[in-house]
């Protein structure tokens, strides 16, 4: 481990869901085995091309994962916030990274490397065991909130994003790291949608807005309950 104390470095392997349900001594000996990470705003954590050996883990901050277009045009694919995870399949099997990611805010990062996490598998067996029924679960999980994703509003996505970028700096209040245009593409609507949102998030309370991206909430609890 480098600069990262063993507690820091569960809570890190803890937010990942694969991982989440295994017993302390599996835990703590996946802990063993993290690499802690900082960048600035506008650094990337891996590119297109690369090989992908590193399941990536976001501990704080923002990070936009995008991938070039045949014209050459930058496609934002997802955002990475805390408790969100890059690379789950690299650590059981080599291959190259197709996208690139960008910190958009200071972001604290921790990695495992495929190396490292298999030799951890093939000297504990009933680990193996245990990750292979979680990665089981977790499939089943994601195809649910793939399904609550097609069904919910754009208020309530614009809603939720909010609380996770306050969530993922630390702080209620924030500059939205993605331009308006980047963020409607995002959730799926128009620029103008989510200035209408937004207006009547500060209308009812739940946030204050200053100048064209600084964001404040007032009452996250309320945020949740958009539908």
């Amino acid at each position: 481990m480098s600069g990262m104390d063993i507690q820091a470095s569960i809570e890190c392997v803890q937010l990942v869901p694969i991982f989440r349900q295994l017993d302390e001594t599996a835990v703590r000996a996946i802990a063993a085995l993290v690499r802690d990470h900082t960048y600035q705003a506008r650094e990337q954590l891996f590119t297109a091309g690369t090989d992908a050996d590193t399941l990536v883990i976001i501990a704080r901050g923002q990070v936009k994962v995008t991938q070039s277009t045949a014209s050459g045009r930058e496609q934002l694919l997802r955002l990475l916030q805390l408790g969100d995870f890059d690379g789950e399949a690299v650590l059981f099997t080599p291959t190259e990274r197709t996208t690139t990611a960008t910190a958009l805010t200071a972001v604290q990062a921790c990695t495992i490397s495929r190396q490292d996490f298999q030799h951890l598998l093939q000297a504990t067996p009933p680990l193996a065991l245990n990750v292979l029924n979680a990665l089981g679960q977790r499939v089943v999980r994601l195809e649910a909130q793939a399904t609550a994703a097609n069904t919910t509003s754009v208020a309530a996505r614009l809603a939720n994003y909010l609380v996770e970028t306050s969530a993922g700096m630390g702080h209620q209040a924030f500059d939205l790291p993605l331009p308006k245009k980047d963020l409607a593409a995002y959730l799926g609507t128009t620029p103008e949608t989510v200035s209408r949102k937004l207006a009547e998030f500060s209308t009812r309370g739940w946030i204050t807005q200053t100048g064209r991206r600084h964001i404040a909430i007032n009452n996250s609890d309320a945020l949740l309950t958009v539908e």
